[in-house]
């Protein structure tokens, strides 16, 4: 009788041991995949953080706007509330399809600022129907067919501009100014070109 009682005994405590053995595998098992899951799920925002970097574009700002190499230089001026009267002129002379196309071109934006630096009534009368021809021959007196970027310019260089005569760079205490104008933002790259900002109004000679 002791002896089968004996036994029962071992068979439970074997029964009890194997139990325990399986509940730390199963354990274990589980900790692994969850580890493994958790890996994953890290590596996979790990990737989308990166494909979300490769999205970003890079660009300059201007006007409260970023303007973009994806865009040309007339869809990135439309962004900027600092050139409302510069994209209502070029709309006015009817240069907003030619400096959409393939360029590239250089572009220098006067600001409203500058726009108001004019005498009063220049641009209203500026922009009227019959004057649309002095608007464009104004208008791209501000364009250089090329791409030229601030790396490019040079202190006496003379370029040629669309509308035929040519500007001039100087540099004075580390600042560039094509003409009298200052250039204070540069290097807006689209895909047709650059623009660089300037701060007063290019007055070709007559």
């Amino acid at each position: 009788m002791k002896k089968q009682i004996f036994t029962v005994a071992m068979a439970l405590a074997f029964l009890s041991l194997a139990s325990a053995c399986n509940s730390s595998k199963t354990g274990s098992a589980t900790d692994t995949a969850s580890k493994m899951a958790a890996d994953t799920s890290s590596k996979m925002s790990g990737m989308a953080a990166d494909t979300s970097k490769m999205h970003t574009q890079e660009g300059v700002m201007v006007g409260g706007a970023l303007m973009v190499p994806t865009k040309n230089i007339v869809e990135n001026a439309v962004e900027s509330k600092d050139h409302t009267t510069l994209v209502a002129a070029v709309k006015a002379a009817g240069l907003a399809e030619t400096l959409s196309g393939k360029g590239p071109f250089t572009v220098f934006a006067p600001t409203n600022e500058a726009f108001d630096k004019l005498p009063a009534g220049t641009v209203a009368s500026l922009l009227k129907p019959e004057m649309k021809k002095d608007l464009a021959g104004i208008l791209t007196y501000h364009v250089i067919a090329g791409n030229y970027k601030a790396a490019d310019l040079k202190d006496g260089l003379e370029l040629a501009t669309v509308q035929g005569q040519k500007v001039k760079f100087t540099k004075k205490d580390g600042q560039w100014y094509i003409n009298d104008a200052k250039i204070t933002i540069t290097d807006a790259v689209s895909s047709n070109g650059v623009t660089h900002v300037i701060d007063g109004v290019l007055m070709p000679k007559k």
